[in-house]
């Protein structure tokens, strides 16, 4: 199916912006962190942008999205404001989810962005969910899955996979092959290292994408969701990828050497993209300033409401949570 992404001036400026706000959002909260302002564990998108950014695209108002526990670029792309997305991260009253579910649990409703999710593999059974409450409901609708590769171990993949297809049931199922679950290597943990085989498995349509490359992830993103309109049924897409810092704020990342993240580091979709931008006179160093300039204010913006924000007051702890009372 040939699906053609408008490469326009507007466009791809707004692709590049997306994917420095991410970049920038993120490196903020690690400066929070370390001044103990963000507490827990928080786990950073930095060098898969392009996924996000690019999937993000191909969704309309009336799609949903299940995310995992590497969330913040995937809310930040949805369109959830980065002002509370930012008091979330800072246990602030005024987050998207009160300040109770952190890094990990970034929850918009009204923008359909359902988690954030901590354990690996558990959004796979709720987008399945959501797309067969939508499919039941008669909405039209694609419910966007991201996990990473390391999910396709748990029994839940096996399981979404199989019922999504079985009910044809409109998923989009995105798998974020960083190369790395945790510490362990794809090519140590998995006999199948290609990832988009086991989806075929299920007789669901599947391929492989350039995760670096933000147009190439639209484009197929983009394809993905028309499949799924037109024909029902799920779709999986695996974007090759690679996080540029370590699984999370604690990992020394030991495993990895150094020399292939340098080398990954000079492909990142951020640089890629600029430099095709400015090989191509999209883009010129004034309007690269503007962008970061117009990314920093927003995000020092955000950084006073959190800070300025409240905490939840301690009567209202037991709030949202259903006691019952176990007979004698």
């Amino acid at each position: 199916m040939s699906v053609k992404v408008h490469l326009d001036h507007a466009h791809m400026h707004h692709l590049l912006k997306e994917m420095i706000r991410i970049r920038r959002f993120e490196a903020k909260c690690v400066e929070l962190y370390q001044a103990q302002k963000i507490l827990g564990f928080l786990h950073l998108y930095d060098g898969e942008e392009a996924i996000a950014v690019g999937v993000m695209q191909a969704l309309g108002p009336d799609d949903s999205v299940v995310a995992t526990y590497r969330e913040h670029g995937q809310a930040l792309a949805r369109g959830v404001p980065a002002n509370l997305i930012m008091a979330e991260m800072l246990g602030k009253l005024e987050g998207c989810c009160r300040g109770r579910g952190g890094s990990m649990h970034i929850f918009d409703r009204q923008r359909r962005f359902y988690g954030g999710n901590a354990i690996v593999g558990g959004g796979l059974p709720l987008a399945t969910g959501v797309a067969l409450a939508d499919h039941m409901l008669g909405r039209k609708a694609v419910c966007a899955c991201f996990f990473g590769e390391g999910a396709v171990d748990e029994g839940e993949f096996h399981e979404a996979l199989n019922l999504a297809a079985l009910w044809r049931l409109p998923v989009l199922f995105v798998c974020e092959n960083n190369l790395y679950s945790m510490g362990m290597a794809l090519a140590r943990a998995e006999a199948q290292t290609d990832i988009a085989r086991k989806a075929a498995s299920y007789n669901m349509p599947s391929e492989q994408v350039d995760g670096m490359d933000v147009i190439a992830v639209e484009s197929a993103a983009r394809r993905a969701v028309a499949a799924i309109n037109e024909q029902g049924g799920p779709y999986f897409l695996e974007c090759k990828t690679y996080r540029l810092r370590a699984h999370s704020m604690f990992d020394a990342q030991a495993y990895r050497p150094k020399e292939e993240i340098e080398a990954w580091r000079d492909r990142e979709p951020i640089v890629r993209l600029r430099r095709w931008l400015e090989a191509n006179h999209f883009i010129t160093a004034g309007e690269i300033e503007a962008i970061e300039r117009e990314v920093d204010a927003e995000i020092d913006a955000a950084v006073a409401f959190a800070e300025a924000g409240s905490l939840e007051p301690v009567e209202d702890v037991e709030r949202f949570v259903t006691m019952q009372e176990v007979p004698q």
